[in-house]
């Protein structure tokens, strides 16, 4: 022990690690500023930037994706120019949908409020510019309000006359990601179980206030089919996807309406959500159903 200690303190040894630092030159300097700015700057992944701030991290949408957001909202918006207000919503809803369902699971509050502003002056400017003559104030009487009945903003863009609007980023609600339990691993085949109910009962789907309410009652089934209203072991993984599955599920569910006569002779209408196949076909079967029999006098009787 003694002796290896000395070869260790040895003149030698000391000169041999000299000529080795010198050999491998002075420290990457390059290499420690990109470490740097990328520890400032985050990691961007899949529309994503996670980033530590003040030691906490957090996972934002990557101001690259917010950049893309912007320039396709604008690109539409311009596409639309003497268009009326439902081709709008029926264009610019989706996407707005669709964007904010793929990230409501992150940080997205400050992000979600920049978009609504910058998507109030792109339909202040189309509307602006289908109506030139006409004041601010007759513009924003024609094409904002109170639209949406859950929310006090007077800011909405829609129709009047039909009450459609269009969505804000900011009304989607942001939801936590749920820890896996254990180590549990999607490719274990004795937990396919588990990780279906996860899918089904953990992240909620981007629904208005009363679609969730509903599905809960409901139990996430058709009342007149009995099947998932929602296929849960299928969940968008991109924006696009998520505007797609949101066409999707405005053709496949619909709402219908019952009328329940109680006892008291007063009607209750109960509104339920069904698979938009099932209403038709059982629509069609009312519609369609044997004839009701009429009342006559019997005959062969004295």
């Amino acid at each position: 022990m003694g002796r290896r200690r000395a070869i260790a303190a040895s003149p030698v040894s000391w000169h041999h690690r000299h000529w080795t630092q010198r050999q491998a030159g002075p420290p990457d300097v390059t290499s420690q500023e990109g470490r740097l700015s990328e520890c400032i700057a985050g990691s961007n992944f899949l529309g994503f930037n996670v980033r530590r701030y003040d030691g906490k991290l957090l996972i934002k949408p990557s101001p690259a994706a917010v950049r893309r957001i912007r320039e396709r909202l604008r690109a539409e918006m311009a596409a639309l120019r003497g268009a009326n207000v439902s081709a709008v919503l029926n264009k610019i809803d989706p996407i707005v949908r669709g964007w904010s369902a793929y990230y409501r699971t992150v940080v997205s509050n400050d992000a979600f409020t920049a978009l609504d502003d910058y998507m109030w002056k792109l339909t202040y400017k189309w509307a602006k510019q289908g109506h030139q003559n006409k004041s601010r104030h007759w513009i924003v009487d024609r094409y904002f309000g109170r639209s949406n009945p859950s929310s006090k903003n007077r800011w909405v863009f829609g129709d009047r006359e039909t009450g459609a609007h269009l969505r804000k980023f900011s009304w989607t609600k942001i939801v936590r990601h749920q820890m896996v339990a254990g180590t549990s691993s999607p490719g274990d085949p004795a937990l396919t179980e588990y990780w279906a109910k996860r899918r089904r009962k953990g992240t909620p789907p981007p629904l208005d206030a009363f679609g969730l309410r509903q599905l809960t009652l409901q139990d996430g089934r058709c009342p007149l089919c009995r099947e998932f209203l929602l296929d849960a072991d299928h969940q968008a993984q991109s924006p696009p996807e998520w505007e797609q599955w949101m066409a999707v599920l405005r053709r496949a569910m619909t709402k219908q309406y019952i009328v329940i006569s109680p006892e008291q002779g007063k009607s209750n209408v109960v509104l339920r959500l069904v698979h938009t196949a099932c209403h038709c076909r059982r629509s069609a079967e009312i519609a369609t159903g044997p004839a009701p029999l009429h009342a006559s006098d019997p005959s062969g009787l004295a």
